[in-house]
Order: C-alpha cells, then sequence, then structure tokens
C-alpha cells in the first residue's frame, strides 16, 4: 500500500533514533547491577508502543524482570495477532572487543553497531513501527497484542508463571515472533523451526587447596587437565557425540527438507573467511546448514580455574569449572538431555576427581508447519515486498517460550526474521543493518493484511 510506504518514508529517520535511544539502556537481565536498567527500559518500551497507537500498555511484575503487554483491538471478530518479542539483552563482555561502546549505538556502512540491535531489540521495535504505521494510516486489518519481556537472555524464567495466568490475556490466532535470521535482503527465508536448549555448569574438585605445582605436581591430578579430556571427550573422531542415548529421540529430517535446505545458497570459503577460520568442522555426513539446523549439538560455552590474573603464579588448582550447552531438535526434551549430560559427565570423572553439575536453563525445540496460514501469511508478505519467494529454513538458536506458548494457548507461531547469522549475535560488535530495520517495517503490516485475508 502506497500510504504505508510513505509514512514510513516520512518518519524513517524518526524510527531509527526512537531505536538508538533504546539501545542506549543497558538492559541486561543476568547482572543485578542492572536492575533499574531493566525497569527503564520496560517502561520506555511501553512508552513507545503508546505513540504507536496501542489503547492499552500495561508493565506486569514478574519474581524476576518486568515483562510490557499492549494491544490494538479494533474488532473482536477480527484475527488477533499475538507479538512476542524481549527487551533484555546479553552481557557485552569481552568489552575490549568492541570497537565503539555496545550501549553507546553508532552508524557505519549502514549497520547499527549496539548490544541489542539485532537481538532483540532492532527487531521487536519493527513491530512496533509496523503497528504505528497501520494506525496513522487507518488501515489496521487485525487485532495486535504485545508481550515484550525482559528475561529471554536468562531462559524466560518466570513466563510460564504469567502465560498460564494469563490466558484469556494473551488469547490470539498466531503468534508472530522476529528474534531469528534470514539468509540475505538479496535471498529471503523464513525460519520453520528452532533448536532447543540445556545449559549446565560443572564443577570438577581435586584437592582441597590450591597446590604449589612444583611440590605437588605430577603426584595430584589437576582438574583443570580432567576436565579438559572429559569434555574432549564428548566427540568422537567423526565429530559425532558420544554420550549414550544422546541421539535416540532425534527426528531425522526427511529428504526432502534436506533438499528444500540445499536450496539455500552457501558459499563455505566466504563463511569461513568472515569467522577468521581455515576450515569449517562439524559432524561427518551433514552440510553446515544441516549442521546448525537440524542436527544437535554440544557446545563448550566457558571454562576457568586457577590463576588467570597477570603474570605467573605456579599453582595446581582445586577446582575447575565449565558452562555446558547442547542445541537440540525435534522430539527431543530438555530435561532427559540434562540428565543424560550430567550423568555421563559423572560417569566418566576419574576416581581422583568429583563432579556437581546444575542445571542453568533449557528449552524445547520448535517447528512451525509451512501448510499453516500464518506461514503462508508471512511468505506472502515477504514475497510482496522482497519480489521472490522465501525459503524455508531451519534456525540454529533457541527461542525456549515457543512450545510453552503453544502448549498454553492452543495456537502455533510463525518466525519473521530480518536479522542475518553475521549480526555478532551474542558476540562483541552486533550490528543490525539499516536496510533490514527498514525492509521489516515494510513487511510486517503485509502479514497482517494477508492474514487477515486468509483467515
Amino acid at each position: 500500500m502506497q500510504a504505508w510506504k510513505d509514512y514510513q518514508a516520512q518518519n524513517k529517520d524518526r524510527f531509527l533514533n526512537e531505536l538508538l535511544d533504546l539501545l542506549r539502556i543497558p538492559s541486561v537481565s543476568a547482572k543485578s547491577e542492572h536492575k533499574t536498567d531493566m525497569i527503564k527500559c520496560a517502561e520506555a518500551v511501553k512508552a513507545r508502543l503508546l505513540e504507536a497507537g496501542a489503547d492499552k500498555v500495561e508493565i506486569y511484575e514478574t519474581a524476576g524482570h518486568p515483562l510490557v503487554y499492549g494491544e490494538k483491538i479494533i474488532d473482536a471478530n477480527k484475527p488477533t495477532v499475538l507479538v512476542y518479542g524481549h527487551y533484555d539483552v546479553q552481557p557485552a563482555d569481552p568489552l575490549e572487543l568492541w570497537k565503539s561502546g555496545p550501549f553507546e549505538p553508532v552508524i557505519i556502512d549502514g549497520k547499527i553497531y549496539a548490544r541489542g540491535s539485532c537481538d532483540d531489540k532492532g527487531q521487536f521495535y519493527m513491530h512496533v513501527k509496523a503497528l504505528e504505521t497501520m494506525v496513522k494510516t487507518n488501515s489496521m486489518t487485525t487485532n495486535i497484542k504485545f508481550c515484550i519481556e525482559g528475561e529471554e537472555e536468562v531462559g524466560s524464567p518466570n513466563l510460564a508463571t504469567f502465560v498460564k495466568s494469563h490466558k484469556e490475556l494473551l488469547k490470539a490466532d498466531v503468534i508472530l515472533i522476529s528474534d531469528t535470521a534470514m539468509i540475505s535482503l538479496d535471498t529471503p527465508s523464513i525460519d520453520i523451526g528452532v533448536r532447543g536448549l540445556s545449559y549446565i555448569e560443572v564443577e570438577v574438585t581435586g584437592p582441597n587447596r590450591d597446590l604449589h605445582s612444583g611440590v605437588y605436581g605430577g603426584a595430584v591430578a589437576n582438574p583443570i587437565t580432567i576436565l579438559a579430556k572429559m569434555i574432549a571427550s564428548l566427540h568422537d573422531e567423526n565429530n559425532h557425540i558420544t554420550i549414550p542415548g544422546f541421539y535416540d529421540d532425534v527426528a531425522i529430517a526427511t529428504d526432502e527438507e534436506r533438499k528444500l535446505m540445499a536450496l539455500a545458497p552457501f558459499d563455505a570459503a566466504a563463511y569461513a573467511d568472515d569467522l577468521g577460520v581455515k576450515e569449517l568442522w562439524g559432524e561427518n555426513g551433514f552440510s553446515t546448514n544441516e549442521r546448525t539446523g537440524i542436527r544437535p549439538t554440544i557446545e563448550l560455552n566457558g571454562i576457568w580455574g586457577g590463576y588467570t590474573g597477570e603474570g605467573a603464579k605456579t599453582v595446581l588448582p582445586g577446582k575447575a569449572f565449565a558452562k555446558i550447552s547442547a542445541r537440540l531438535v525435534p522430539n527431543q526434551t530438555s530435561d532427559k538431555i540434562t540428565d543424560l549430560l550430567i550423568n555421563h559427565l559423572k560417569k566418566i570423572a576419574p576416581p581422583y576427581v568429583t563432579v556437581k553439575a546444575s542445571l542453568h536453563h533449557g528449552g524445547e525445540p520448535y517447528m512451525t508447519p509451512i501448510d499453516s496460514k500464518a506461514y503462508k501469511a508471512a511468505a506472502k508478505a515477504m514475497e510482496t515486498t522482497f519480489g521472490k519467494t522465501p525459503i524455508p529454513v531451519r534456525g540454529g538458536g533457541s527461542i525456549p517460550i515457543c512450545a510453552l506458548f503453544e502448549k498454553e494457548l492452543g495456537i502455533k507461531i510463525v518466525f519473521m526474521g530480518f536479522g542475518l547469522d553475521s549480526d555478532n549475535l551474542h558476540s562483541p560488535n552486533e550490528k543490525f543493518n539499516l536496510d533490514n530495520f527498514y525492509k521489516g517495517i515494510e513487511t510486517i503490516p503485509y502479514f497482517h493484511k494477508c492474514f487477515a485475508e486468509m483467515s
């Protein structure tokens, strides 16, 4: 619709400046020192929703960080779309690797550099500006609800309680999420699934205190060495996970699905060059896109112990620690994989150390059907603005609340992500292309139009 294009063109600079203001708030949910920043960010989201035309916006307190709910109801007989997003962001560490301040957004070569620019402030804000576009041009075709939480990056520990106690408030016909990526602006795509997650922390204890590495070295097992060996043993020579039972429930992708995934253009050399590695790595027998979409994985997220300060200290540490995550695919469950992983680590630990492990958070894998009205509406919307039919792909990341939403609300989810895998999510120098930001604002109103027409 020309009215949408005209309104967005006239207000694009304001849209961007509002996003930059949101990015300046260090809403890091994982760190207690940012509690006031979380409240400030929730209040900012509320203000922007009201300015965009929402009739009702409320901040709901939880046992953790607050959640923002908003709605614009035009006709109870029209379909309702529930938009989910999150205003919390990952910690910015390591700060020394940022080329600019993580909460001091800058625009370089058409990209916004800031923590949360893509994940997920920039992406959920597209929906806020899409709402404004439709309200101001008097062209809404659906009712729209917003659920913008502040704890996604720490596993959404309090969202289940909110959803279960507010089912009527959240009642909708579909859930629309922009917290995923697309292949590129030249090759649009839609994620048809995300992987689940099991995230644990492991503590390996050897001697009852740190020891002099000269006096005791060679006589007492070093917990860091033992932990490193245990972690290394989780993969075999084919990079296949060695935990008994790990693959038992894995849903095997069909040949047809693998053929569809192969349609996505992929340049392995360019991929490796972008990451600064000489060769790619992964489970034998699968392509890179398959390894990050249809196969489960185990990754070491962090390992520490002993002396890591300036200079030298010849110490044999008493403890070693690691954070380990498993990405899961359909039919796997986070509870089962967590138990398998923890029990396996305890089983393979040699007798000269003890192992303790605890769960940080987990979530279930999720698939969305490509024959649903919601998927077809998303595909039609993208085809309208991109001029190409989007390719269905599987996302490698996790959005823990997906399975929860479907279970409690009884409705399906459709993903419309406009980020890129190369946007440095969870890494220093996170970025979001301006073209992608504006393309999202342009496309989202068409989803509502198409969904209304198909409903």
